[in-house]
């Protein structure tokens, strides 16, 4: 089997909002079988036999300009060795990028999961590298309407001038 990609989804079905459960997308390099298994990361990880990027960390990637996308690739894919990880995630593109983990209130994961999908992936990143920048260890809900102020502060200024 080989891996084609990893999905990190919210699993809806256990209270605790953080919890995710992977989507891991492999081929039998045989007969050429797709085959889906999903499961919570640690059960999930077994499948994964090399380093791969989540759907939504490989769509920020793919969002940077190219000359800074292969840069950050080449820093992360170096951090998560580092760390003995074979998943990239949006957690671990964050901490390789920051030098540190920062953890998610309960109620503001929650609430990133009702920002659009487009968008989701940019902002985790720009709350987590706020809060780094402030050297908190937490992304509170009060930290993402700081935020979503500032932007939305801007683009209505912007709309009347």
């Amino acid at each position: 089997m080989h891996t084609q990609g990893v999905d990190e989804r919210l699993d809806e079905a256990v209270v605790d909002s953080r919890a995710t459960t992977w989507l891991v997308r492999s081929e039998c390099l045989g007969c050429g079988l797709l085959v889906g298994f999903e499961a919570p990361p640690e059960e999930a990880l077994a499948l994964v036999d090399r380093l791969v990027w989540t759907d939504d960390a490989k769509h920020l990637l793919e969002r940077m300009p190219p000359y800074v996308a292969a840069l950050v690739q080449v820093e992360v894919e170096d951090y998560a060795r580092a760390q003995g990880q074979k998943v990239v995630t949006l957690t671990l593109l964050g901490q390789a990028r920051q030098g540190a983990a920062v953890v998610w209130d309960q109620e503001a994961e929650r609430r990133l999961h009702n920002v659009p999908a487009p968008v989701r992936a940019m902002a985790r990143l720009e709350l987590e590298r706020t809060a780094a920048e402030r050297g908190q260890a937490r992304v509170t809900v009060a930290l993402m309407e700081e935020v979503k102020a500032r932007y939305f502060g801007l683009a209505a200024q912007k709309r009347e001038e």
